[in-house]
């Protein structure tokens, strides 16, 4: 069900940004355009091929797109942008498990595949995913924001429009750890990994259509430099402005900055 119950719609460069008065009612309808997007595709290819990022932000959207009838999810290759090195298999931090438990269990995906971070050579499982993306293009990324304006783990520090690998195995800024504790994800700084593996800029960028989603007032900032600022690495949201096909869906407590 379309609810469209919007409160702002306008552009800035390229990029889309939808404005509404509720994470509820924001999910709702980032996942009615997925939903969408994805049934319209299938109408004309044989597969689709998506990357979902794991994160509390996330909720709305994944808990809305699996109860929407008509999606011939069989016809759904899944990915996921980013993995923590460092924590047991089962954590349920690890974001696979996160993913699992709110979608790649609960619907029959024609294949999932899980970024591994605990083999015996990280550099090879880089180039394992990488081979992975490579094998057709990408149809749908969905994504949040950080508070320090990363998409996936691409923190200020390490992100690279330009970046000549679609996998890397990175250093997490200490605000980007921070967020995990402020999410409720982990009890204190000292417990969120240092390092994770995480596509990279370009492999996102490279989806067909991009559908972003940022609820929260811890996010406000970052929104107010992704639409404001100058596009840079120094917010890696930015180059969503660039996109052909992107959409920033907010909520108003994290769109506050902007209007």
């Amino acid at each position: 069900m379309n609810v469209k119950n919007v409160i702002k719609v306008f552009n800035v460069d390229k990029l889309k940004v939808e404005i509404y008065p509720d994470r509820t009612s924001m999910g709702r309808q980032a996942a009615f355009e997925v939903s969408e997007k994805l049934k319209a595709l299938l109408s004309t290819q044989p597969e689709v091929r998506m990357i979902f990022a794991a994160a509390p932000s996330q909720n709305e959207l994944l808990s809305e797109l699996v109860s929407i009838n008509g999606i011939e999810w069989n016809r759904v290759t899944a990915f996921h942008m980013d993995e923590y090195i460092g924590l047991e298999e089962a954590a349920e931090q690890m974001f696979g498990n996160f993913l699992k438990e709110r979608i790649f269990g609960k619907l029959n995906f024609k294949q999932v595949n899980y970024i591994n971070s605990k083999p015996d050579n990280l550099n090879a499982e880089c180039k394992r995913y990488a081979d992975l993306l490579e094998e057709a293009p990408i149809d749908i990324v969905c994504l949040g924001i950080g508070e320090n304006g990363h998409i996936a783990f691409n923190d200020p520090p390490v992100a690279d429009f330009n970046d000549p690998v679609l996998v890397k195995i990175v250093s997490l800024d200490n605000i980007s750890r921070q967020q995990q504790v402020n999410d409720g994800c982990f009890p204190s700084i000292e417990s969120v990994p240092r390092k994770a593996l995480t596509l990279t800029v370009p492999a996102l960028f490279s989806a067909k259509y991009m559908f972003t989603v940022v609820p929260g007032l811890t996010k406000k900032t970052a929104v107010y430099k992704t639409i404001k600022g100058e596009i840079s690495n120094d917010c890696p949201a930015t180059i969503l402005r660039k996109h052909e096909n992107a959409v920033l869906y907010l909520d108003s407590q994290s769109a506050s900055k902007i209007y």
